[in-house]
């Protein structure tokens, strides 16, 4: 079993030479669009946060 595992390994090995490199992704411009949606959903999370705290509070 041993001999079998180590011949697998061997025989998988060169596979990670050939892999080919990282390349990372570039980031893209936001639209208008996004910016606005994501300050309304920047503004409805700290109304949330607040409810929650008044909320706490009344306790």
């Amino acid at each position: 079993m041993t001999r079998l595992f180590t011949l697998v390994t061997l025989s998988l090995l060169p596979a990670q030479v050939w892999a080919e490199a990282y390349m990372r992704p570039v980031p893209q411009a936001q639209s208008a669009t996004a910016e606005f949606w994501f300050f309304m959903a920047s503004l409805l999370l700290v109304a949330a946060l607040i409810t929650v705290g008044w909320l706490v509070h009344k306790r």
